[in-house]
């Protein structure tokens, strides 16, 4: 193949930890299926999977002999303590990264048997898939503190060469180190007689080029090459360059001038310009980019240049910039591409979110559209409410009657009123009860941001049928924003009453060390709350959507964190000030105020769970992405 593209397929499924590796033989038969009705040809993994996936892979691949699905397979650090340690020449992280290797090689060739143990696959490997086998990526995103002392400390470790991989003289200790895992792996597998190309993961944090514009010190400071390791004749399949890089991160490419002037299709485009240098820094090395992609979701954690955000992009959006990026990739004569990823990941966290959701240990169990890591999936895993299934009806009063269902996403309301919306309207969300404060006063020519006529409120939503916007407010003392990085004065709008915009920081207050400007604070408005149908059957679905008014009908999807909940699968409410920060919730109180007039409908209660329910789809738009993976394969 002269142009590998694909995707990139992790261990795990909703309610489960990666090191669960929970994928069972079912998903994986229903999935590469799937993947060849999108055009995929290469799947690519992180780690060793269970032997399910070995069988499952070779019985499509011999049921689809002119058109398999290849496989890139990856090796992860067992043992990742070399970032604690700083030392990535650590005896136990060598000796435990030296044996997944060979175990690796042996589950390729079906030859493999584990006993159980925790966060490692098990069982027997009796299935031989090597005949697919389009290379290896071993490794992870190295730390840069960690490599950069690691780096000195290890100054004077021996040059390294082997009988298959050697690393250059002037290679770091790393890239010596990198060298002779390599070399490992090589004599492995040339001991079932085959050479495969070998590559070690890498990213533009580690990247070997200068980037004098960067403003955080951490995102420049250590280069790891793969020019420095060579492949010898002994290996013939040799070697390539294998990059996660995405459209939105480090900031140089926001900065950085060459970039900024490079033209990709008439337009400056910082990201083409990124990936051109990298091919020309490995001129004569193949260069492929084993991760990229923009997520679908709600929340953004970064802004890239062109719109090319860390999020806030609809399913359609999303998926059309994914397929721009592939053709790119190839158009600019990199030798391929794989799709971050084949499913939304719901254990997956990001640094503007993260201190958000606690307990750690149970943020698979829900599904955060906040969180735009756990949305990069061409298969959207939609949540079910697998432990509260059913819909509820709350007492209502007045005339105003409400519906609630929950699920791992998002509490669902549908109220109706008992005349049509005269003007705006604002859903209170009191989760504590024992948190009191004083109606807001009302704002000039709309209700008051937040509780309006219910001082009990801890969230609110204000919204306005009429010109279909609307916004999320929480209370000063439950907002989470300051978790991540406290806001200087004018960073975001002043509070309303002891009420703030739900927001998330993008990026904190930088400076460019090569000009001295000064950045500000950037901050998402994410409780703005997008208008529409989520229903993805409708034609004018959005995966966004967040609420919808027809008549004297409001419909409402709610994401957990806009009602206050750091873990909603057990009632827990984000309470900075409390001494672990959060306090369990009897349940959430809901009122309703328009025209003036305040109902208190009831109160939303559910059973904690343990388990989770979700249903697999194509996103809206994967046509587009499927195209772009059929025109640039081969």
């Amino acid at each position: 193949m002269r142009f590998l593209s694909g995707v990139n397929l992790g261990s795990t499924t909703p309610g489960h930890q990666p090191g669960e590796l929970a994928i069972n033989a079912d998903d994986y038969h229903a999935w590469f299926a799937a993947m060849g009705r999108m055009g995929v040809r290469v799947v690519r993994i992180y780690t060793i999977h269970p032997p399910a996936f070995y069988r499952e892979l070779a019985s499509y691949n011999l049921a689809n002999p002119d058109a398999p699905l290849y496989l890139v397979h990856g090796v992860y650090f067992p043992d990742e303590s070399y970032v604690d340690k700083q030392n990535l020449f650590d005896a136990a992280v060598t000796t435990a990264f030296r044996d997944e290797l060979t175990d690796a090689v042996q589950a390729v060739h079906g030859d493999l048997q584990r006993a159980p143990m925790r966060g490692r696959a098990s069982g027997a490997w009796d299935t031989d898939v090597s005949a697919w086998l389009a290379g290896w990526i071993v490794g992870v995103e190295l730390d840069p503190d960690a490599i950069a002392v690691s780096d000195r400390r290890n100054a004077a470790a021996p040059g390294f060469t082997g009988r298959y991989f050697g690393a250059l003289p002037d290679g770091s200790p790393t890239e010596r180190w990198l060298a002779a895992r390599m070399d490992e792996l090589a004599t492995a597998e040339a001991a079932h007689g085959r050479s495969t190309p070998i590559a070690f993961t890498n990213w533009p944090t580690v990247d070997p080029l200068v980037h004098p514009d960067e403003p955080l010190r951490q995102e420049d400071l250590v280069g790891v090459d793969a020019n420095h390791i060579r492949p010898t004749t002994d290996w013939p399949a040799g070697t390539f360059a294998s990059y996660h890089a995405y459209p939105y991160y480090p900031d140089f490419q926001r900065h950085e001038p060459a970039l900024q002037a490079f033209s990709y299709r008439g337009r400056s485009d910082p990201y083409a310009g990124y990936l051109d240098a990298l091919r020309r820094h490995h001129t004569g090395m193949p260069v492929l980019i084993t991760e990229f992609g923009v997520p679908s979701s709600l929340g953004s954690a970064h802004n890239g240049p062109l719109g090319r955000n860390q999020g806030g992009h609809d399913e359609r959006a999303a998926m059309n910039t994914t397929a721009e990026l592939l053709r790119m990739i190839k158009d600019l004569g990199l030798a391929g591409g794989l799709v971050f990823a084949w499913t939304d990941e719901w254990f997956k966290f990001t640094w503007n979110t993260i201190a958000h959701q606690i307990p750690a240990e149970r943020r698979q169990l829900w599904h955060d559209p906040l969180t735009n890591e756990q949305h990069f999936g061409i298969v959207a895993m939609d949540p079910t409410g697998a432990v509260n299934p059913d819909e509820r009806t709350l007492p209502g009063a007045d005339g105003v009657q409400a519906d609630a269902r929950v699920d791992e996403a998002y509490l669902h309301l549908e109220i109706r009123l008992d005349r049509p919306m005269p003007g705006p309207v604002t859903v209170g969300m009191d989760p504590l009860p024992a948190i009191r404060g004083e109606p807001p006063p009302t704002v000039t020519g709309s209700p008051a941001p937040a509780g309006a006529g219910d001082g009990n409120a801890d969230a609110a939503l204000v919204l306005d049928p009429t010109a279909r916007t609307g916004q999320a407010w929480i209370r000063t003392g439950l907002d989470p924003l300051p978790l991540d990085f406290p806001a200087p004065p004018g960073a975001r709008p002043d509070p309303v009453a002891g009420w703030q915009r739900y927001q998330l920081v993008t990026n904190r207050p930088l400076t460019v060390p090569t000009t001295g400007r000064r950045l500000p604070m950037e901050i998402l408005d994410v409780g703005r709350l997008p208008h529409g149908h989520w229903d993805p059957a409708n034609p004018h679905y959005d995966s966004r959507a967040l609420w919808h008014a027809d008549g004297a009908v409001l419909r409402l999807r709610i994401p957990w964190a806009f009602a206050g909940f750091a873990d909603p699968s057990s009632k827990r409410v984000l309470v900075p000030a409390a001494i672990d920060r959060t306090v369990t919730s009897p349940g959430v109180t809901i009122s309703v105020t328009t025209a003036g007039r305040t109902t208190t409908l009831g109160t939303v209660t559910w059973d904690d769970w343990q388990r989770v329910g979700y249903r697999e789809r194509l996103k809206a738009g994967a046509t587009t992405l499927r195209d772009a993976l059929i025109a640039t394969a081969g």
